[in-house]
């Protein structure tokens, strides 16, 4: 692969999301992290500290770049000239699912490839809400999340109980 996207919303961005980073990296030429402005949820945190956090625990890669999109995923695609995505897959449920998207962006963009990588078993139940689900009941997320990203998890969740 020359060009690829790893879109997600990140909120927050875990071990599992990292470590098909870090795999996809290896993959291809450029790897574009696309960083989900979802207008219909409330996320944690904001599109610019996700994009932020992101940039700084992939620093050490130097084909990874990070950016922020809002709307179809495919036209961020696009817009970036990638030839493929890339998702993750934990769970039979997440490849129905990813499945279906794959396929209605392969009618919309036929040039466009979808890339499935099965998750590290170790983070085979990991997801973001549960991150914030458990860190929300002050439980220790850090075998979850990088302690940066921990502490401002920890941090966040404790400003809106305020």
């Amino acid at each position: 692969m020359r060009k690829a996207v790893y879109p997600g919303s990140f909120d927050p961005v875990t071990f599992g999301h990292l470590d098909i980073i870090e795999r996809s990296a290896r993959m291809c030429d450029h790897l574009i992290i696309g960083v989900l402005n979802n207008y219909s949820k409330t996320p944690l945190f904001s599109v610019e500290e996700r994009v932020n956090m992101l940039k700084s625990l992939t620093s050490n890669f130097a084909n990874v770049e990070v950016k922020s999109f809002g709307g179809l995923m495919i036209d961020f695609v696009r817009a970036n000239q990638a030839d493929a995505v890339v998702r993750g897959l934990r769970a039979v449920t997440d490849f129905e699912y990813e499945l279906q998207i794959a396929q209605t962006n392969r009618v919309i963009a036929p040039e466009v490839d979808t890339v499935f990588l099965t998750t590290n078993l170790k983070y085979s139940y990991l997801s973001s809400s549960i991150v914030k689900e458990i860190a929300s009941y002050g439980g220790e997320i850090n075998a979850f999340v990088p302690e940066e990203i921990a502490e401002r998890v920890r941090k966040k969740i404790e400003d809106r109980t305020k």
